[in-house]
């Protein structure tokens, strides 16, 4: 069986991470760390050189450099718990990124974290989850975590 183990990081992520390693028996499971790195955007006018602002490049590359750190450490816990696990960053938005993923790489199921947004929170942010589920090409194991509001933090 092969798992898509989409994370970004958060605490939603380290829910799903514990719920794959809870509930599905490590024997012959292959699971794929994968983190979307969003690239950074901002408008410039069109006279303007690629490449025109040097400090976007450096702060990309060091987003990149924590998905990296964060989805091995993932993977590393995972192969702890007996699971053939590897880890991949892709530097796309969260939805494309993992269902370009799932394309290319076959899996059998995507497990991914939620917050939980209702609503006017929901519509205005989106869904990663929402989309994957809607748009993936195999089974989606959505993980709704209950997180206690944090100063400064949205709630579940």
């Amino acid at each position: 069986m092969k798992i898509l183990l989409a994370t970004d990081g958060s605490t939603f992520s380290e829910v799903a991470e514990k719920t794959v390693t809870a509930m599905i028996r490590p024997q012959d499971v292959e699971v794929l760390v994968l983190e979307a790195v969003e690239p950074l955007t901002f408008a410039v006018p069109p006279q303007m050189a690629p490449g025109y602002a040097p400090e976007q490049a450096a702060r990309m590359k060091e987003s990149v450099d924590l998905a990296r750190k964060n989805t091995e450490q993932t993977a590393t816990r995972l192969r702890a718990a007996g699971f053939k696990a590897n880890s991949r960053v892709v530097e796309s938005d969260g939805r494309n990124g993992i269902l370009d993923t799932a394309a290319e790489w076959k899996p059998d199921l995507i497990v991914v974290g939620s917050q939980g947004r209702r609503g006017i929170a929901k519509f205005l942010l989106g869904s990663v989850a929402d989309a994957v589920a809607r748009h993936a090409p195999c089974s989606v194991f959505i993980v709704r975590a209950q997180v206690e509001a944090k100063a400064g933090s949205l709630a579940a």
